[in-house]
């Protein structure tokens, strides 16, 4: 199938709408535009570095938890959270109640992307992985009664208030299960002769014109691109996130799906998410670069502390993990003892280190301020 041939689809009449009915993916695809190669390979190319970054970087566990809890609350902040970063940093009992709902979607994100990779390493990437994902992602909060963990068995819509208004409606549910037979099999066909960031690309636009689930499929979709990456062995650490570049580029993004089902557009979503990996890698590198920097610096000062500098060492690493910390959360994951904890903080608070961020003498929050500003 040429990219300059695709046809989206077609709508399909139902009970006083109509629903548009995707074509099927699972096929080869080729195509003359010779920018899509260049682009293409600036992609591969970018990727390539962002994963050896990820092979040399000392410890790289210790940072890679930042850069899933700025997608967490990058990708829910597309779907309204208000939740910023420092809070979802936070602990529960650290937010205040009004804003705990929009602070319970971005951990339950978080726990989702956690057990998702961890499950790649015995299941692979599929319809059953995208379910056990969503019923995590689900569960608790907004949308906990939109049948988490199961793709839908209603109609769901975008846009507008209802059937009558919407600005698309996906396909009826009794194709759900068809079509996502299909983009599995797209994944795993050994047929295919695709480079998989075209792969990847054709698959996020195709789960986000299905949209599964009742809920939660912006989401999904989006952590889905990470989740073939990894599983598929372009990364061997989930780091790279698209949500900051769709976020920052929200009506070009969605523009850009509309594009390929009202004028079969493809070439130009192509183009945009090739576009979205090369932007992102190269941040993500730079990233890594200020990391290192910053790791030898705190290093030297570890150091300088002299005796204590076991335990300092292992507080900044989990500042590392977890930039805002109080001294209850540190003394229980550690188990050292508070006062010990106070004396270390103090030492990292006079060299600049870290801050206090409530400005209060009790039940205060200290921020690794230089680290988090990274993200």
């Amino acid at each position: 199938m040429k990219f300059e041939e695709f046809i989206a689809g077609n709508y399909i009449q139902q009970y006083q709408y109509k629903s548009f009915s995707p074509q099927k993916i699972n096929k080869n695809w080729i195509w003359q535009n010779p920018f899509i190669n260049v682009l293409l390979e600036n992609a591969t190319r970018a990727l390539g570095e962002l994963n050896a970054f990820t092979l040399i970087v000392p410890n790289v566990d210790l940072f890679i938890m930042m850069h899933i809890v700025k997608e967490a609350n990058t990708s829910s902040r597309i779907e309204g959270t208000k939740t910023d970063i420092n809070e979802a940093l936070m602990s529960g009992d650290d937010i205040l109640p009004e804003r705990r709902n929009d602070w319970q979607e971005v951990h339950n994100y978080i726990e989702a992307i956690n057990r998702s990779i961890e499950e790649l390493e015995t299941l692979p990437l599929s319809n059953r992985l995208l379910r056990n994902t969503h019923k995590i992602l689900m569960s608790g909060v907004r949308g906990e009664h939109k049948t988490p963990g199961e793709f839908r068995k209603s109609q769901n819509w975008i846009g507008g208030s209802g059937l009558s208004d919407a600005v698309f409606i996906p396909p009826h549910h009794e194709e759900i299960g068809d079509l996502m037979s299909d983009l599995e099999n797209f994944w795993h066909n050994p047929d295919i002769q695709v480079p998989h960031l075209i792969k990847i690309a054709l698959s996020h636009y195709q789960f986000e014109t299905i949209h599964p689930f009742l809920d939660g499929n912006g989401r999904i979709g989006r952590l889905m691109i990470t989740l073939y990456l990894v599983n598929f062995k372009l990364l061997k650490q989930p780091s790279l996130y698209l949500s900051d570049f769709f976020e920052k580029n929200r009506s070009s993004y969605y523009d850009a799906l509309s594009r390929v089902r009202e004028a079969d557009d493809i070439i130009h979503w192509i183009k945009f998410f090739l576009n979205a990996v090369i932007e992102t890698a190269n941040k993500g590198k730079d990233t890594f670069h200020k990391i290192l920097k910053l790791k030898s610096d705190s290093d030297i000062l570890v150091t300088k502390l002299g005796r204590r500098a076991d335990n300092v060492r292992r507080i900044v690493e989990l500042f590392y993990i977890k930039p805002v910390l109080n001294v209850k959360e540190i003394s229980k994951k550690l188990s050292i003892s508070e006062r010990t904890i106070r004396n270390v903080i103090n030492d990292l608070m006079k060299e600049g280190l870290i801050i206090e961020s409530t400005g209060a003498r009790r039940n205060r929050i200290f921020v690794f301020k230089k680290y988090l500003s990274l993200f």
